[in-house]
């Protein structure tokens, strides 16, 4: 006979391969609603090993050591398959880490799940995130290549040569529905307010205008005094001319006169 450990194990084996078929985890999520309001540090492993969540390995030695009723610091102990709470950020984020262990101080990282607001999901590897970028990359140039492949055109007497015409006219319209659509709203910006608002804020107006009416505040008096102070202002303003009037002393006598001389 068999050792019954050893049974156990490939029948819950078995049954976790009946109940979860053998599928991609990176494109799955799971959770329980009775669980997420009550979750914390303390039962997020409890959580996490329910039988209806299809990342949980019932294999593991965490399943051994639950159904044996030890404490979870005996998985050191042991060998083989296991999970561990590896990262904490209450009340939002809980990181569990399915590994390998070898002995107490060697263990193997198999897989990461991340459990945010309660709903699990696989952290996925490196190999699935360059996989899934290179895939799309050349998904898209496949694409770029069957485009550009309906617009060549090929005659014997002219070879090879581009058509676009399909394409610009295509850019034509495209161009012509935008300004039409810029066009509607600018006009649509322009016209901020419909005619009923603008009748209902006159009626508005009014009503406060009866209520508050404009108080006709007097002018002050026209002084009359200002143009005689401005012309006594200009009068003082005048500045007195002196005008010298220079006479020469007698005591100078007159230059002589020329005489004309005789030849």
């Amino acid at each position: 006979m068999g050792c019954p450990i050893a049974h156990a194990h490939a029948y819950a084996q078995h049954q976790s391969e009946f109940v979860f078929p053998r599928y991609n985890l990176l494109w799955i999520s799971w959770h329980d609603s009775a669980w997420i309001p009550i979750l914390n540090p303390t039962n997020v492993m409890d959580y996490f090993q329910s039988t209806t969540n299809p990342f949980y390995d019932r294999t593991c030695n965490n399943e051994i050591v639950k159904m044996q009723r030890l404490n979870m610091e005996h998985l050191s102990n042991l060998t083989g398959l296991e999970y561990m709470l590896l990262h904490v950020q209450e009340p939002i984020l809980y990181v569990i880490r399915k590994q390998h262990r070898h002995s107490v101080s060697a263990v193997t990282p198999l897989a990461d799940f991340y459990i945010i607001a309660g709903v699990v999901y696989q952290a996925p590897d490196l190999g699935s995130v360059i996989n899934s970028r290179i895939s799309t990359t050349v998904n898209h140039l496949q694409g770029a290549f069957d485009e550009a492949r309906t617009y060549s055109r090929y005659h014997p007497s002219k070879g090879y040569w581009w058509e676009f015409k399909e394409t610009e006219s295509k850019d034509l319209e495209d161009e012509n529905k935008k300004s039409q659509k810029k066009s509607s709203k600018d006009k649509a910006k322009e016209e901020s307010s419909s005619a009923f608002q603008r009748h209902r804020v006159n009626i508005l107006l009014a009503d406060l205008a009866k209520k508050f009416p404009i108080k006709n505040t007097p002018f002050p008096a026209s002084n009359t005094h200002l143009p005689e102070q401005r012309t006594s202002v200009e009068d003082n303003s005048k500045v007195e001319v002196k005008v010298e009037v220079k006479t020469e002393p007698q005591g100078h006598k007159p230059p002589p006169e020329k005489k004309p001389r005789l030849g």
